[in-house]
């Protein structure tokens, strides 16, 4: 077998956007929400199913998946790959926004369901050494939770390091599958569980389409392109900031130099910088 890159946006909203196959995305949220028998999710429906997409049709580093239960409780499950400017007030505003938006201007308060939002972060984000943590609006002093409409819920892959031998509950195999399934050649023993058996098999490439499969390819080159893009603007400012340190150094050697009674062909084969450089330094320095 040779499975898919769970994390990228084709793979990921195949897997867990399918309407014809929600088991995969209900047995996700009751596991990682930790949810009993008397209060697990038996019914969703998805927001926005899956769709092909056009191959042309780029996308962000940002792909997510609604749905809503009987209850009109709302899950906003989020794969973000790569760690994005004021990511906190982003997840704030999104959440926020999707909580006023179900309802019109004048209409009831009370019809507003409550939203649980779990992203998936393939960085670190909090201090906590815990891959996977939950966030309420608590009382400071009594951490009693009255306002408790919205929730958050992060799984921090790069501090999930477990072997398939060590995994301790289904939350522990779910996040296994998303770290690992593009690197693993067969569905591990202790899978028991037939909504992440859905998974393994939909993100096996044996069982994706032709059309599928190129919109993968093209999708994961998007991916490598934006990668090389951020790398490259990295080392440029990387390499802007040496080449400011080393000519500060330098000013400082030249200036030096000057008050010594230096000329400049001399502090040029010092320095390495030109005599019209040296003379620009010169004609700088304050008096």
């Amino acid at each position: 077998m040779k499975f898919v890159d769970v994390k990228t946006d084709l793979a990921f909203r195949k897997i867990f956007g399918n309407e014809a196959k929600k088991q995969a995305l209900l047995s996700f949220l009751n596991a990682i929400l930790r949810l009993k028998e008397d209060r697990r999710i038996t019914y969703l429906t998805i927001l926005y199913p899956y769709q092909l997409p056009k191959i042309k049709d780029g996308k962000t580093t940002i792909i997510d998946v609604k749905a809503k239960d009987k209850a009109g409780k709302e899950y906003i499950v989020e794969m973000q790959v790569a760690e994005v400017d004021s990511f906190d007030k982003r997840v704030l505003y999104y959440t926020s926004k999707s909580f006023a938006d179900q309802i019109e201007r004048g209409s009831l308060y009370k019809q507003l369901s409550p939203i649980i939002f779990i992203g998936i972060l393939d960085f670190n984000y909090t201090n906590s050494p815990k891959y996977l943590s939950s966030h309420k609006i608590l009382d400071i002093e009594t951490h009693e939770n009255y306002l408790n409409d919205i929730e958050y819920h992060f799984i921090e892959l790069p501090k999930f390091n477990k072997t398939a031998e060590e995994l301790d509950d289904l939350a522990d195999k779910w996040i296994y599958f998303i770290k690992n399934a593009e690197n693993l050649n067969i569905i591990p023993d202790n899978i028991e569980d037939e909504g992440l058996e859905n998974a393994y098999q939909d993100a096996n490439k044996f069982n994706w389409t032709k059309e599928e499969l190129a919109a993968y390819d093209y999708a994961l080159m998007r991916m490598q392109d934006e990668i090389g893009k951020w790398e490259l603007a990295t080392r440029k400012v990387v390499q802007t900031a040496v080449q400011t340190a080393i000519l500060d150094e330098k000013a400082s050697v030249i200036q030096n130099a000057i008050l010594a009674g230096a000329d400049n062909e001399l502090i040029a084969n010092i320095t390495g910088l030109s005599v019209a450089q040296i003379e620009s330094i010169r004609i700088s320095k304050p008096s």
